[in-house]
């Protein structure tokens, strides 16, 4: 914690203006009291050994000796201890603002700059509020994304989500970061911090004052979230057990680092929105709803990567009762995989709906238009012709993953043929395979993302999704959803299945009546 007493602050702007031009020592005399010679560059008396030549030697009388003055400090050494507080303290503010710039996301940045922000004002609790300005068109973007993309959120240090959520019982007006993020205006001035060193002193709300005695709060200080003209994008409060309030030199470090770490969440704040334009592209390009075909029920679970890949699946009904299920994945990533997967899944359908009943056919025309129309392309693919009425898939894959069985007596990956994934090679073409699922299995399709986003080597990531599937509860069996859902929270636990991911996820479930 930094906690520097008063007795050290000064102004060394000027001194250490004077430094760079003439050096520390002419710098010290210069600015040493008038009249009083610097101990640093005073001329030394020649010594006598054994006598002190600065001492007067005591008169040899029998009268007491006169006390010995007490000595004061050089003024050069003061000069020096003040100026090793200040690089003291920049080096404390530049660790912190090099930890801040280490983050990636958020949550991680909040999480740090609250950390951060307790040890510069001397505070155990705190929270932050990041509310960005409105704006339309980000608005609109954001409306169609995730939940878990949208920019606007709360974070504690040392509060339990009980503790904020009281917190939120009181009404925003009364308190000062509700002040603040009220009172913004786009291009304004940032609001200055607010102190308030004795809440209880204070004529407190009633809803207030029954938050700040539940929390056990008697003081706070809030800061908000701004730099510059570009209005305040939040506000951070810490918390006091007992009534204080942080002194001059603490409130000019935590001015500074706030500053910085509104510049470095801005730049996220532009990152998730690209990732949120990203997932949103991604979705609109991918079926909106499953088709409802008798004999078979359908679930999948889908998440874009933080840069958008290009990870794909579909589900169409076919003549005569049939249906056609297909997952693949276009190499790179980005809005040129996004477009290219977008591609890809509309030939696709259009293959699959003139020979969707010869599988190893709509692969072949789909690796001749990528071999032709963008050769420097490659995707995997597999696509499968279901016959539910007779419990009967035929599937071809190119380069892609087996699918795995999952039922009541078994879980088992399909034997699939080895094959190269289009595009690699200059003319395609592996056997298709025959399945018989029995009544109440599932037919796992998935791309690789889920196995990579593991980061266990392949023949380890496969075992995890047999152990995964295997384990499925036998009450959750009967739903597709539930077993996607649970192959998708084993495999990746730990936020692992976040939007944020590097890889693309993709997990489509058929179950069989």
């Amino acid at each position: 914690m930094l906690d520097i007493t008063s007795r050290l602050r000064v102004d060394v702007d000027a001194w250490v203006a004077a430094q760079m031009d003439m050096g520390v020592c002419d710098a010290i005399e210069r600015n040493a009291p008038a009249g009083k010679p610097v101990t640093m560059s005073a001329p030394h008396l020649p010594k006598v050994a054994g006598i002190d030549p600065t001492f007067p030697t005591p008169a040899q009388t029998s009268a007491a000796a006169h006390p010995m003055p007490a000595l004061s400090p050089p003024p050069g050494a003061v000069i020096q201890d003040r100026l090793a507080g200040w690089v003291s303290d920049l080096t404390t503010l530049h660790e912190l603002t090099e930890r801040l710039a280490r983050t990636g996301t958020l949550d991680d940045a909040l999480d740090e700059l609250l950390n951060a922000g307790a040890a510069l004002v001397g505070a155990r609790r705190g929270m932050v509020v990041l509310e960005p300005p409105h704006d339309p068109a980000h608005d609109a973007v954001f409306a169609g994304a995730p939940a878990g993309a949208l920019p606007s959120r709360t974070r504690g240090l040392g509060l339990s989500r009980a503790d904020l959520g009281h917190i939120e019982t009181v009404p925003r007006e009364v308190t000062a970061f509700g002040s603040m993020l009220r009172d913004r205006r786009p291009g304004g001035a940032a609001p200055p911090p607010v102190a308030r060193p004795d809440l209880l002193a204070e004529d407190l709300h009633p809803l207030h004052r029954e938050v700040v005695v539940r929390l056990g709060c008697a003081a706070t200080y809030t800061c908000p979230l701004a730099a510059g003209g570009s209005g305040a994008l939040g506000a951070a409060v810490w918390m006091y057990d007992e009534p204080a309030e942080p002194v001059e030199r603490q409130t000019h470090l935590v001015g500074l680092y706030m500053r910085y770490a509104t510049e470095h969440l801005t730049r996220l704040l532009e990152l998730e929105r690209a990732r949120a334009v990203v997932a949103t592209v991604a979705e609109e390009l991918l079926p909106h709803r499953l088709p409802r075909v008798p004999g078979v029920t359908l679930a999948v679970r889908h998440r874009t990567g933080e840069r958008g890949g290009g990870d794909f699946y579909d589900a169409l009904p076919l003549p005569d009762g049939a249906l056609g299920l297909a997952v693949g994945s276009v190499g790179g990533s980005g809005p040129g995989a996004l477009a290219a997967m977008g591609r890809l899944r509309a030939s696709l359908r259009a293959y699959a709906v003139m020979e969707g009943e010869d599988p190893v056919a709509v692969l072949s025309d789909l690796e001749l238009l990528l071999r032709l129309t963008e050769p420097a392309r490659t995707a995997t693919a597999l696509f499968a012709y279901a016959e539910p009425a007779a419990r009967r898939i035929v599937l071809a894959g190119a380069g892609h993953t087996p699918p795995l069985v999952i039922g009541e007596r078994r879980t088992e990956f399909a034997e699939t043929s080895l094959s190269a994934p289009l595009g690699m090679l200059a003319c395609w073409e592996a056997p298709s395979v025959e399945l018989t699922p029995a009544p109440g299995e599932t037919v796992l399709l998935y791309t690789d993302g889920l196995l990579r986003r593991t980061g266990d080597a392949m023949d380890r990531a496969f075992a995890r999704l047999h152990s995964a599937a295997a384990t499925v509860p036998r009450s959750a069996r009967s739903d597709p959803s539930a077993v996607a859902g649970h192959v998708l929270r084993t495999m990746l636990p730990d936020g692992l299945d976040r939007t944020d991911g590097a890889e693309d996820v993709v997990l489509l479930a058929a179950r069989f009546d």
